[in-house]
C-alpha cells in the first residue's frame, strides 16, 4: 500500500473521533424517536375503527416503501414551505425517526400480537383499563421477543447516518468528504470511516444478543 500515509492518519483521526460522538449523537436521538413512536404506532393500529386503522398502516408502507434519503431531503427543504423551519441536526433526526419508527412499529406489532389471547381476556376479567393492560400484561410479554429486531434496527440506524451528510450534518461520512477535498486524499479518511463503523456495529449486535440471551433465561423463554 505505498499510497497509504501513517502520519495522515494521525492527523485527520481526531477529526473523525469527533466527528463519530456527532454520528452517534445523531443515532442516539433518531433511535430515541423510533422506539417511542414506533410503540405508539403499533398500539394505534389495534384501533377499532377500520377506517384510521387502514389509513395508519397505509401511511406507514409509505414511509417504509420511500427511501431514507428522500424523506431527509423533504423534511429539511420542504419543511419550511409548510412554516416547519428544522436545523440540520435536527431535520436529520427527526427523519431517521419517523423512517425507523414505521419499521419498529412492525416489531411491537408482531410481538403484542404474540400474547396470548387469554391473557388480554384475563385482563378484561379484572376490569384493568387499556392502558393497565398494556403496561402491566401485554408489554412485558411482547418486548422480550421484539429484542432482536429492535437490536438489528439499532444498528441499521447507526449505519444509515452517512445520508445526513446531504443535508450538512457533521458525521463521520459529511466529515471524511470534508477531509479528502481539503486534501485530495480519500483513501486513508473513508478507510478509518469503514473501520469505525465496523469496530461500533459489530460489538453492538453482539453486546444485543447477549442481551437478548440473558432476558430470554430470565423469563425462561430458552
Amino acid at each position: 500500500m505505498t499510497n497509504w500515509r501513517w502520519d495522515f492518519v494521525w492527523e485527520i483521526l481526531p477529526r473523525l473521533i469527533s466527528a463519530t460522538g456527532n454520528t452517534l449523537l445523531a443515532a442516539g436521538g433518531g433511535y430515541a424517536i423510533a422506539l417511542v413512536l414506533g410503540l405508539a404506532l403499533a398500539v394505534a393500529q389495534r384501533s377499532r375503527h377500520n377506517l384510521f386503522k387502514n389509513i395508519l398502516r397505509e401511511l406507514i408502507e409509505f414511509v417504509r416503501s420511500t427511501p431514507l434519503v428522500l424523506q431527509i431531503f423533504f423534511i429539511f427543504y420542504v419543511g419550511p414551505q409548510f412554516g416547519v423551519w428544522l436545523s440540520p441536526w435536527t431535520a436529520g433526526m427527526v427523519a431517521i425517526g419517523l423512517h425507523y419508527a414505521a419499521y419498529l412499529s412492525e416489531v411491537y406489532r408482531g410481538g403484542i400480537e404474540s400474547v396470548p389471547k387469554g391473557q388480554w381476556e384475563a385482563a378484561t376479567a379484572i376490569n384493568l383499563t387499556t392502558t393497565q393492560t398494556y403496561w402491566r400484561i401485554v408489554l412485558p410479554q411482547a418486548l422480550p421477543p421484539s429484542l432482536a429486531g429492535m437490536g438489528n434496527y439499532l444498528v441499521g440506524i447507526f449505519k444509515d447516518t452517512p445520508m445526513l451528510s446531504v443535508i450538512g450534518v457533521g458525521e463521520l461520512m459529511h466529515t471524511a468528504n470534508a477531509i479528502g477535498s481539503e486534501s485530495y486524499r480519500f483513501l486513508e479518511p473513508y478507510t478509518l470511516v469503514g473501520v469505525i463503523f465496523l469496530a461500533i456495529s459489530l460489538p453492538t449486535a453482539a453486546l444485543i444478543r447477549l442481551l437478548e440471551g440473558w432476558v430470554r433465561r430470565t423469563l425462561g423463554m430458552s
